[in-house]
């Protein structure tokens, strides 16, 4: 299964986080399929999505974390995904 979760990068006690399209047995910060975005909770929660790229892998089936979609609820795609789901 794909899933769309945060890879942490930065260092010790300065979390930076990437938003990517990785297979759910791979490890954290294992390798990826496509980058989505950024996260950076010491910005005060500092967000870059590329939310095309985002919305077409949940259209194709892709699982976001708790994590995740609780970001992606803030920004507003998981909003616009559930429009055009109920829409067809």
């Amino acid at each position: 299964m794909v899933k769309i979760r945060l890879k942490r990068m930065g260092g010790k006690k300065k979390p930076f986080y990437r938003i990517v399209v990785a297979d759910s047995h791979g490890k954290r910060d294992g390798s990826f399929i496509e980058l989505v975005g950024t996260y950076s909770p010491l910005e005060d929660s500092k967000v870059n999505i590329n939310e095309e790229v985002a919305l077409e892998w949940l259209k194709k089936g892709a699982m976001p974390t708790d994590t995740v979609k609780n970001i992606f609820s803030k920004v507003g795609i998981m909003e616009k995904f559930h429009k055009e789901r109920n829409s067809k």
